[in-house]
Formats: C-alpha cells, sequence, structure tokens
C-alpha cells in the first residue's frame, strides 16, 4: 500500500517510558518530527520508570556482575528470599543469559570496562534531570541532594574496596561520614550502621511516574503527536523504513527508535537483532505518612535496598528476581523491603495498617554486561536501538536521548558507540566493553 508523503523527517519513538519520553523532547528540539507510539499511559504502573527507587546517581557504574559473583549462584538457587534469586523453573531458558552475565563480571578487567563505558551515561544525569524538569514545569521533582551509602562499620565499606576504586577512577567523589557525623546526616537512621560516604552528586526524583507523565506531556506541548498503539514491527522497503506496524495500523515514518524496555527483545528481532534481554524484577514498598525516614536517599550495605524519600512516603526499592516475565509476582519479596525499612529506621511503627502502604513489581530490561543497547539496527540504518538499561535507566535516559539525537542528525562521531552495540551479542558469549572500546 501506498502511504502519505512526508515533508519533514519524521521518527517513531517506540515506548514512552523515561528513555522514550527524553528522547522524544530532544528528536522534537532537534527539528525531527516526532510520533511517540504507546499503548498504556505514560508514567503508569506498567512501566519500570513508576517504580525504581528514583536515584540520579553517577556512583551507579558498577555492574552487578562482578568477580565472585558465581560462587553465590547456589545460594541465589536455594534462598527464595535472598537479594538476588533465580526461580528454578524459568533456569533452562535464562541458562544463556546468566552465563553471560557471570562472564560478564569474570575479571576485574572486564568491569573496569564497563564502568567506563556507563561513566558518560551517568555523569551528567543529575544536572541534565534538573533542565528538563524545569522544561517541564515539575522542578520541584528533582532533588539534587546527594545520596548516602551506610554500613555497620568501616571495615564493610572495606570490604567493597574494588566498587568504590571504580566509583574513584570514573570521577566519583565523596565524603566520609562515621558515628555521630553519620547521625546528623540521617538521624532516622537506626544505630547499627556506624559508617557512611556522602556522594554529592546524586540526585533523585519525588515521583518518578508524575515525572515520566510530566515529560510526555512536555514533548507533546513540543509538537510530537502521541499514538495510543501497540508497535508489533516494520514496514521495510529496500532496507528503508517506510512505517512501523501496531495494533491500530500503519504508522508511517523515516526512521524509528525502539525504546519499550523489557518488550523490545521482540522488536529488536523484527529489526535484525537478536539480543540477550531479561527481566531483572524488583520490588518497591512506600509508606505513607511515615513516622521516621531520611531526608535525602540512602542504600544499607546489608540489604542492598535503596530508600528514598518521596512525594507519598518513604519508598524502599531493590532485589533482584530472575524468572519468566509473565510469572506472578512473589510478594514475600515485598515483604523483605519493608522489614528493611523497619529495621533502618526504628522509628517506624512494628505493624503498619494496609492503606497505609503501597507494593509494586516491575521488569528492569537487563543485558548480560549491564550496558544499554543504543546503536542502528541490523536490518535497516533507519531503526535504532534504545533499551536495556538495566539498574540506571532513570539516571542514563537525557544522555541515551542525546546519543540517539546524534545519531539521527548524523554527528555521532564523537560517541564511542562499541559498548552498546546490538551485535555484541551475535556470539554465545558477548563481547566485552573493553573489546568494544575503540570500535
Amino acid at each position: 500500500m501506498s502511504l502519505p508523503a512526508q515533508t519533514q523527517t519524521s521518527v517513531a519513538v517506540i515506548g514512552a517510558g523515561i528513555i522514550g519520553v527524553t528522547t522524544a523532547i530532544a528528536l522534537q528540539q532537534a527539528g525531527f518530527e516526532v510520533r511517540l507510539i504507546e499503548a498504556a499511559e505514560p508514567g503508569g504502573q506498567q512501566a519500570a520508570s513508576y517504580g525504581n527507587a528514583g536515584w540520579f546517581s553517577p556512583a551507579s557504574v558498577v555492574p552487578m556482575s562482578m568477580p565472585g559473583l558465581w560462587r553465590k549462584v547456589p545460594g541465589m538457587l536455594t534462598d527464595p528470599l535472598g537479594p538476588l534469586t533465580i526461580r528454578w523453573t524459568a533456569l533452562p531458558r535464562l541458562l544463556p543469559w546468566l552465563l553471560r552475565f557471570l562472564y560478564a563480571g569474570a575479571t576485574t578487567s572486564r568491569v573496569e570496562a564497563t564502568a567506563r563505558a556507563l561513566r558518560p551515561l551517568l555523569e551528567p544525569g543529575p544536572a541534565m534531570h534538573a533542565e528538563l524538569a524545569a522544561a517541564a514545569g515539575v522542578p520541584e521533582l528533582v532533588c539534587r541532594s546527594g545520596a548516602i551509602y551506610a554500613y555497620p562499620t568501616r571495615a564493610d565499606f572495606e570490604a567493597e574496596t574494588l566498587a568504590w576504586r571504580l566509583r574513584r577512577d570514573n570521577g566519583v567523589s565523596w565524603t566520609e561520614l562515621q558515628g555521630d557525623a553519620l547521625r546528623r546526616a540521617v538521624p532516622a537512621l537506626s544505630p547499627r550502621y556506624a559508617f557512611g560516604v556522602l556522594v554529592g552528586a546524586t540526585g533523585h526524583c519525588l515521583d518518578p511516574g508524575a515525572y515520566v507523565r510530566a515529560l510526555a506531556d512536555h514533548a507533546i506541548r513540543l509538537g510530537a503527536r502521541r499514538i495510543r498503539a501497540r508497535a508489533s514491527g516494520f514496514d521495510l522497503r529496500q532496507g528503508r523504513l517506510a512505517a512501523v506496524l501496531t495494533d491500530s495500523g500503519l504508522v508511517p515514518a523515516h526512521r524509528a527508535v525502539i525504546c519499550t524496555g523489557i518488550q523490545s527483545r521482540d522488536l529488536a528481532r523484527k529489526a535484525g537483532d537478536r539480543v540477550s534481554l531479561e527481566s531483572e524484577r524488583g520490588y518497591h514498598v512506600v509508606v505513607a505518612a511515615p513516622e521516621a525516614m531520611p531526608t535525602l536517599p540512602v542504600q544499607t550495605s546489608d540489604s542492598r535496598i535503596g530508600t528514598t524519600p518521596v512525594a507519598a512516603g518513604l519508598r524502599g526499592a531493590g532485589q533482584v528476581e530472575l524468572c519468566s516475565i509473565g510469572a506472578p509476582p512473589d510478594w514475600r519479596r515485598a515483604d523483605i523491603v519493608q522489614a528493611h525499612l523497619k529495621r533502618s529506621y526504628p522509628g517506624l511503627p512494628e505493624t503498619l495498617a494496609e492503606d497505609r502502604l503501597q507494593r509494586w513489581m516491575g521488569h528492569r530490561p537487563s543485558t548480560p554486561d549491564g550496558l544499554p543497547v543504543i546503536g542502528p539496527s541490523s536490518a535497516s540504518p533507519d531503526i535504532l536501538h534504545a533499551y536495556g538499561h538495566g539498574h540506571v535507566g532513570m539516571a542514563s535516559a537525557p544522555m541515551t536521548a542525546q546519543i540517539v539525537r546524534d545519531l539521527l542528525l548524523g554527528r555521532a562521531g564523537q560517541w564511542n558507540l562499541g559498548p552498546y552495540s546490538p551485535r555484541r551479542f551475535n556470539g554465545f558469549w558477548p563481547r566485552s566493553a573493553a573489546s568494544l572500546e575503540r570500535r
């Protein structure tokens, strides 16, 4: 069938999570005609953007897979309530991803390269989010008060030498807080934590769902067109994009950007790439009107759960559960988060009424090497990948949007895109960030 003529370069941004809406804004500002394709409401509970801890942290350069993690795999399989668990029933399907995950963090040189690749995405995040929030009319949703990593003792901090060296080597600085200094910074925190470090460059969002909605509205005010549909494929003609296929018909476009989070794998395959992408399912609990809470984000070393003061109260977010995307939530994992909140902030009551609690489960779209997928597809240079940000989607969204913009403007030479290449998964063992740094 013939398609209507287009006088301006049109771009279909598929997905309206944090990556999609920031990309839509950047492209609309660059002069493209943007069609933002999303079946659900932006900022809704279906999106990973809705329920994360809300941190914009340059310190998040440390990947999940680190040297020695393989020793903990038996425990992951036998402890369903550990901080990282794998459901037995999903193990056969997850095994290729899991082996790649362990391989990516098997050596110090590999995690060093991963951290270097994450730095340019994360470092500018807090300032860029502040600018985006102001432009969208919601400056109050972004705070830049820093974040604290709390430990029972200084020895516990020193046990994470490699992680903190990766941060230091990638421009992250911090202030040590011991004893009374930590108490003054976070009076509500349990006295079991006697040592902490304040990463002052960290920011956070008071309502990630509302923020994504506000950014989507801002993109539309700038001229982006919202299309309520679910993308299913691409109409390619001699290798060039003519339209995006959706459940509501064809959406004509010269270019397309896949930003559909955990749903991106199927679209990526239709764009010619077999990307290794799985869900690291995470949980959150929000306590309304808490009797005790921190004034800035805190992560404790013994739980890896981030606690964040948000508009709705106190949010605890964390856990990693590897299983089938469609498997029902294991709400015991939310109970773990809730119990951690009580241990960390003893001023909270022993029992909380159900109407004061909100529980959520969502899907972090994660690659085994901890790096996003950004770059042209194999089927057509007109289709770009921009997803797979795992734990750092919120923090890295503005810079991802800038990279996509520069790719579409033909000026991406300033970026080293090798580590994010969709083709790094062509072999069973993905090429490491170190091997792709100079490509």
